[in-house]
């Protein structure tokens, strides 16, 4: 009897796992039938004109050809529909930038000429429209609920348009990551081991609503050719719709932005900081006038939340100032000699240049060989300083003038020529008068509290 009834348990259990083992296949399979007929094949042409004049080789086999000849080279990617009723297809900006043509092929086969409504390079994005109806749409997601360890399905053209609409699943492998493609994009991406290949950028990853969550992107090789290896980055859906949002709306994405240097909080830091976390962005430099300078953001702080949003790492600060409107009122919760503070700062549009409106503070230290920074309680801890006062060397060239004369960095800059300066502003006034006499004069104090004169030639 008792071991009747284990085999009845058995049996019961068996089949419970089939069951659960059949609900999970079927949810694969509704999300990807739902999903397919919004995803679309995109095929790309460039002309490549080249001259043969050069060519030796050309006119040897091919003495009656004409002398300019034009090859067309096709390229493969994929897209999403995100609306059906204007046609708007959401795909990357690596796929169709700078084509001659580009074509929109859908499930059911048909092909459509495609026209770009907008770019935007620094987060590989792109916007498409085609004239078509009968089209299929997919529904947004939202990319901040999802977690790792979640299964997702991804949905694109690997390699061929024979391969069209291939379904491959996975997990979340990662969140938040960066610094995948270069360090002036904007990235935030979600990491799947989804298999992802050439062809695929541009597809659709999906939760297992059938929702899109991310944007197809990029994949890691680990310099093992062009293939899969189970590592691949998709930018998040909201990010997607912010940027999507602009494309269609402007034509261009507006962002905004705070004004710092940021690096990363690493341990040795925190603990001169005497901060137990080590989530933050902590703030190397702030520039004048800057939206940062105007709220009293200072050098050393350490940004934990933006609008509510935890910061934990300078990517996701940059990600989330650059997507918050301008002229925005937002409250940045900072750590400050220990203390917790919020400063509400009035975020500014993005410069066209960003760079010329921090040249000023990095003016002519190139040229020496050197940088210098305002003095601050991590700089004091760092270089062991009593001057609260003081301008520090902060970073030398080995190869510059500046340490070839004996400048080091943690010195402290005293004077230029008889003039006694405390704030990089003051020493950047000062040394454009110095031009004009061809050298800079610098009164400089070791670490040992010696000081001396040091000439710097322009």
């Amino acid at each position: 009897m008792k071991r009747y009834l284990i085999s009845i348990l058995y049996i019961g259990i068996l089949i419970a796992q089939n069951s659960v083992v059949k609900q999970f296949s079927q949810a694969f399979a509704d999300v990807a039938e739902k999903a397919k007929p919004a995803v679309v094949t995109i095929i790309t042409d460039k002309v490549i004109s080249l001259n043969p004049a050069n060519d030796f080789g050309y006119f040897f086999y091919y003495p009656n050809q004409p002398r300019q000849k034009e090859f067309k080279t096709n390229a493969l990617g994929s897209g999403v529909i995100i609306d059906a009723k204007n046609g708007y297809i959401l795909t990357n900006n690596h796929v169709v930038h700078e084509m001659d043509a580009i074509r929109v092929k859908l499930i059911d086969k048909r092909v459509f000429n495609a026209k770009i409504i907008g770019l935007d390079p620094k987060t590989d994005l792109a916007v498409l429209q085609i004239e078509a109806s009968d089209l299929t749409e997919i529904s947004l997601g939202n990319s901040d609920q999802i977690r790792v360890g979640e299964w997702v399905m991804a949905v694109g053209s690997p390699f061929s348009e024979n391969l069209s609409h291939t379904v491959t699943t996975g997990i979340v492998s990662a969140l938040g990551r960066s610094n995948i493609m270069n360090s002036q994009s904007y990235e935030d991406f979600i990491q799947t081991d989804a298999a992802i290949n050439p062809g695929n950028s541009g597809g659709a990853l999906l939760n297992m609503d059938g929702e899109l969550i991310g944007i197809n992107t990029a994949i890691a090789t680990g310099g093992q050719g062009r293939a899969n290896r189970g590592v691949g980055f998709a930018i998040p859906s909201n990010m997607a719709n912010r940027i999507m949002s602009d494309l269609i709306n402007k034509g261009y994405v507006t962002r905004s932005w705070l004004g710092v240097f940021i690096q990363e909080l690493d341990d040795e830091t925190a603990k001169a900081l005497n901060i137990k976390t080590r989530n933050g962005a902590l703030i190397t430099d702030v520039v004048d006038g800057s939206p940062a300078k105007e709220g009293g953001i200072q050098e050393g702080d350490v940004i934990m939340e933006f609008d509510g949003e935890p910061i934990a790492n300078p990517a996701k600060l940059k990600n989330v100032v650059s997507l918050t409107p301008p002229n925005s009122k937002s409250f940045v919760k900072i750590i400050r000699n220990g203390t917790l503070k919020t400063i509400q700062v009035l975020l500014q549009e993005l410069p066209d240049n960003p760079r010329q409106q921090v040249a000023r503070q990095s003016f002519n230290f190139d040229q020496f060989g050197f940088q210098l920074k305002k003095n601050n309680s991590t700089l004091q801890e760092k270089y062991k300083l009593s001057d609260d006062d003081a301008l520090v060397v902060t970073r030398m060239d080995p190869d510059g003038e500046a340490f070839e004369r004996g400048i080091r960095e943690g010195d402290i800059i005293k004077r230029v020529g008889t003039e006694k300066v405390s704030t990089v502003p003051e020493f950047e006034k000062l040394a454009l008068q110095s031009r004009t006499k061809g050298a800079l004069l610098v009164l400089v104090k070791k670490p040992n509290g010696k000081s001396r004169f040091f000439t710097l030639d322009y």
